[in-house]
């Protein structure tokens, strides 16, 4: 089972390549891994950038949701990492992009993520080429952990805002 068919995230096989000859030849991780193949190795990505481009429409044809999603912690005004991030994406779809990272950075971080992935799946589909990148799970991990913990202190500080009624 290659790389691709765990959906890019890469075991030690996988990650590893040999360097020199013999018996005797040292094991190099490879932290990310890039490769074009005959199918889709992150289908889970594909799917996902579909159900973000529905939702985006929906914003843009309806707006805002009028009823209150938020969560009882929220009331409590104690924020999460998505808070804000529907907020995020309504603004970007209207142009405003300073607003929109100040509801939520990611927000523009996971539109492009949806919008390269929507045009990765479209060139796949169309010549059957399918570009798969692999990262060895002792990056991504880390750096996801760390990026989550920002982005929680980010809306955390934030809290004011994100619990204002909505007023777009």
């Amino acid at each position: 089972m290659s790389s691709s068919d765990r959906g890019g995230i890469m075991d030690e096989p996988d990650a590893r390549e040999s360097v020199g000859a013999g018996p005797t030849r040292a094991m190099v991780a490879r932290p990310a891994h890039i490769s074009v193949e005959s199918s889709d190795g992150h289908r889970w990505l594909t799917w996902s950038a579909l159900v973000a481009a529905v939702g985006a429409l929906v914003l843009v044809l309806f707006g805002i949701p009028s009823m209150d999603l938020h969560g009882p912690l929220h009331q409590l005004g104690i924020m999460d990492p998505f808070c804000g991030g529907t907020r995020s994406w309504y603004l970007l779809l209207h142009g405003q992009v300073w607003d929109a990272l100040r509801y939520n950075p990611a927000g523009p971080l996971l539109m492009a993520i949806a919008v390269a992935a929507l045009i990765r799946a479209a060139i796949g589909m169309r010549t059957g080429r399918w570009v798969n990148i692999a990262v060895d799970r002792r990056v991504y991990l880390p750096v996801l952990l760390v990026a989550t913990v920002a982005l929680q202190i980010n809306q955390q500080m934030n809290a004011p805002l994100l619990i204002a009624r909505w007023g777009g």
